[in-house]
């Protein structure tokens, strides 16, 4: 308690106060809500003197030392307690120990005060821990403006105004970031109100005419048709910004074959269609073979089948059609260690893009496999593979598999179950491993 003394008429000008509960000759009893107001602005980086000044408190007449005395008071409760800590307790209490037992009323009604408290913390802390899982969630991969706006937003509920360091320790970011990201709020909305601006001219000559077109179209139709000028950097931010997009060209899948064929090479028929040469391991067949599924997915399926025996020595499925399923078949051929391969063999195919390419031819080489190609536009001169893929069509439900992944569970049951367990006439009834086998034992 301060050592100053107020006279009659202080009492009475501070009684005036909205912030002042009562005052005696020797102490004030300030109210809760300009306690809680003390606390926002203090923790919000005003000096307790400064806060008093503009409560309308004269320093004078209640003395410096009474204000630091009440700051110092009211932060520690604060920490503490937190926002129940600034609440006057005095008022339920008389100040001095009862020596006298409690009615059971007085027993009754202190309980009740208690269990009120007690409600009251939970639910707060309730909502606490609700608040911190939804910012913690909604700051994930954002930059520190969008963090500090919801922070802004979070505070902006009364149960939260004091809470400011709090959620921004939570949040990982700067307070002082925080305070800076509201003085400048007025610039900020003054910037945003120029890109609304120029996002409407941008979406002008984006669809000017009927079709989109990208930055640098609306670059230049800017500069002849609006006489505006305008950076590409800036244009390209306003489009990511508003989710403007333009179309992209795709490249055409022709030219790029027809490009490419001027350096493939195309290879002699050495199979000649003498596909049953009796040697397992010596005639590979290959190809690749679409199977659409879901309605809309396309999936592609390039296997080896030994001619002689029709057993399928690797496969790979994809829903790419690049050059990598043919390669990648060639890999599993070569890694798969139950496959014993004739010294002499090689691998037959029509000139497809993936067979002539140079990198694929490179491939066999190193592996030591020869390479021999059908006549042009002649699917017969690999009519045993063509064969298979019809066989596995009718089999192989693979139009109702909703994903890539059931309809690669899917191939990989055919797969055994062919050559395990499929017989087949002309391999004198057996399947095409046990014909394999048939083939090494004699």
């Amino acid at each position: 308690m301060s050592k100053i003394t107020f006279t009659s008429k202080e009492i009475k000008t501070l009684q005036k106060n909205p912030n002042v509960e009562s005052v005696s000759e020797r102490s004030i009893t300030y109210s809760d809500s300009f306690k809680n107001k003390f606390m926002d602005e203090y923790l919000d980086g005003k000096f307790p003197r400064q806060i008093f000044i503009e409560n309308g408190f004269d320093v004078d007449v209640i003395g410096l030392k009474r204000i630091e005395q009440s700051a110092y008071r009211w932060k520690k409760a604060y920490e503490k307690n937190g926002v129940i800590g600034l609440t006057d307790s005095r008022k339920n209490n008389s100040g001095r120990p009862l020596k006298r037992e409690l009615t059971p009323v007085e027993i009754i009604g202190l309980q009740e005060a208690r269990i009120k408290l007690l409600e009251g913390q939970v639910e707060l802390l309730k909502k606490l821990e609700v608040t911190e899982r939804r910012l913690l969630n909604a700051s994930k991969n954002l930059n520190s403006s969008r963090v500090y706006q919801l922070i802004y937003e979070t505070i902006g509920q009364n149960q939260f105004k004091r809470m400011t360091r709090y959620f921004c320790d939570l949040l990982e970011v700067s307070r002082s970031g925080y305070y800076s990201y509201l003085k400048a709020s007025i610039s900020r909305e003054a910037r945003e109100q120029l890109d609304v601006e120029a996002k409407e001219i941008i979406f002008m000559a984006f669809s000017r005419r009927g079709y989109k077109k990208g930055s640098r179209s609306i670059k230049m139709i800017l500069e002849k048709e609006f006489n505006l000028i305008l950076s590409r950097k800036k244009i390209q931010r306003i489009m990511r910004k508003y989710n403007i997009v333009c179309p992209h060209r795709r490249a055409n899948p022709y030219k790029k074959i027809a490009k490419a064929t001027k350096e493939h090479q195309v290879v002699p028929n050495k199979l000649n269609r003498e596909f049953k040469q009796g040697l397992p391991g010596k005639v590979l067949l290959t190809d690749i073979t679409y199977l659409p599924y879901n309605g809309n997915g396309m999936a592609y399926l390039s296997t080896v089948k030994d001619a002689s025996t029709n057993e399928i020595l690797a496969y790979h499925v994809s829903d790419r059609i690049t050059l990598d399923i043919a390669t990648k078949t060639i890999h599993k051929l070569m890694n798969n260690k139950k496959v014993t391969l004739h010294k002499d063999a090689f691998i037959h195919s029509d000139q497809g893009s993936h067979y002539t390419s140079p990198r694929y031819q490179k491939l066999l080489k190193e592996y030591g496999l020869g390479q021999s190609m059908s006549r042009r536009g002649n699917c017969w001169d690999n009519a045993p593979q063509e064969s298979f893929f019809g066989h596995l069509k009718d089999d192989v439900d693979y139009k109702s598999c909703k994903t890539l992944k059931e309809l690669k569970a899917k191939i990989n049951h055919y797969m055994v179950y062919y050559n395990n367990y499929r017989y087949q006439w002309n391999l004198k009834k057996m399947t095409p491993i046990q014909y394999r086998n048939h083939l090494l034992v004699a």
